[in-house]
């Protein structure tokens, strides 16, 4: 056999492992989820949720042997809140990939240029000044936790825009300078919400806990959009792993991939955490472990990781409400245990290849 037939080969085998690989993380992402439905304060048998969720689908006609008050609870109650988990891991995931190859550098993640900071923000000032919105302050704080993420990277993008060009660690600093300014501001209004600051301090540490389907309803396109959108650029990023100057002299348009990129990572990042609250690591660990697993082809990296990321994102769920129950533990508490240590393996193992 020829080099050239035995790369093709290779080529070929390697498409066919990562094909198999996302259909079987697509299955196991369905059985993740069922499970997770099945879980509460009333039990209900993981073969009657299947049967209730499997009815739900087009075209499908099941005659219910359940109880009533099953139906209701996983449709109105729990099936929310594994399917906004679900979206929400998506988002942040492949927005971590895409920042991650945007930049060239493992350790970045999708509050890198402010994102967490700006909703936080944002987030706080809706609890603390609430305004009422068609006859209810209901949604006040998300969409202020959206709009503070938005302002806060569009300031970014144009304290760090030089002319035509966006340097990558001009955007960066920039990024670290607005997130601390926009922390401080943070800090100094919780110390002054009074009796808020529970709400407040339990939403930036993240929850699924009052998930319905509005919330699933809102964001979903939003995120489903942006991941397509993403998507498209997975071979662009790929050739931008050699290097914005060889980019372009492949026929990269390399600051048009760069806004429309930051722009949809920003805006799919913004829109998971509007409505759950600030929830970290993930965008990072994700990414990477997929990276080593399956290799850096964004073609693969990027649906691998959305696959990975909403499979994780429901465990961390299910951890979070069960582990100490019927306390619920933020689940920022549970991906920061998950994450820390493997985002100081990464960093040390980063540090061991640079000295």
């Amino acid at each position: 056999m020829s080099d050239v037939q035995e790369r093709a080969a290779a080529i070929s085998k390697t498409w066919r492992s990562r094909t198999l690989a996302i259909g079987f993380l697509f299955i196991i992402l369905v059985l993740v989820g069922v499970f997770a439905t099945t879980l509460g304060s009333v039990s209900i048998p993981f073969n009657e949720t299947f049967s209730i969720l499997f009815s739900k689908l087009p075209f499908i006609d099941i005659t219910p042997t359940w109880p009533p008050a099953f139906e209701v609870i996983i449709t109105n109650i729990r099936l929310p809140r594994v399917l906004l988990a679900c979206i929400v891991g998506v988002a942040l995931a492949v927005a971590g990939a895409s920042y991650q190859g945007l930049f060239r550098n493992p350790l970045a993640d999708p509050y890198l240029i402010g994102v967490a900071q700006g909703a936080a923000l944002g987030a706080v000032l809706g609890f603390l000044f609430p305004i009422v919105i068609f006859g209810s302050t209901a949604g006040v704080v998300p969409i202020f936790a959206f709009i503070g993420a938005l302002v806060s990277v569009g300031v970014v993008y144009i304290l760090a825009r030089v002319g035509g060009v966006i340097p990558v660690t001009t955007l960066i600093l920039a990024g670290v300078a607005m997130g601390a300014l926009f922390s401080a501001m943070v800090s100094y209004l919780i110390t002054i919400s009074g009796d808020k600051i529970h709400g407040i301090i339990f939403w930036m540490m993240g929850s699924f806990s009052s998930s319905q389907w509005t919330e699933v309803k809102i964001t979903w396109p939003i995120i489903v959009i942006g991941v397509a959108i993403i998507f498209l650029f997975a071979r662009a990023l790929n050739i931008m792993q050699l290097g914005e100057e060889q980019a372009k002299q492949l026929g990269i348009d390399v600051e048009k991939v760069k806004i429309i990129l930051l722009a949809v990572s920003t805006l799919i990042t913004a829109a998971a955490v509007s409505f759950v609250g600030i929830i970290g690591f993930v965008g990072i660990i994700v990414p990477h472990a997929v990276r080593l697993v399956w290799g850096p082809d964004h073609r693969f990296l990027l649906p691998l990781s959305a696959l990975v990321g909403a499979i994780f994102m429901i465990v961390a769920d299910i951890i979070a409400r069960t582990l100490l129950a019927p306390t619920e533990i933020p689940i920022g508490i549970i991906t920061a245990i998950s994450g820390a240590p493997f985002f100081l393996y990464l960093l040390r193992k980063r540090t061991k290849v640079l000295f």
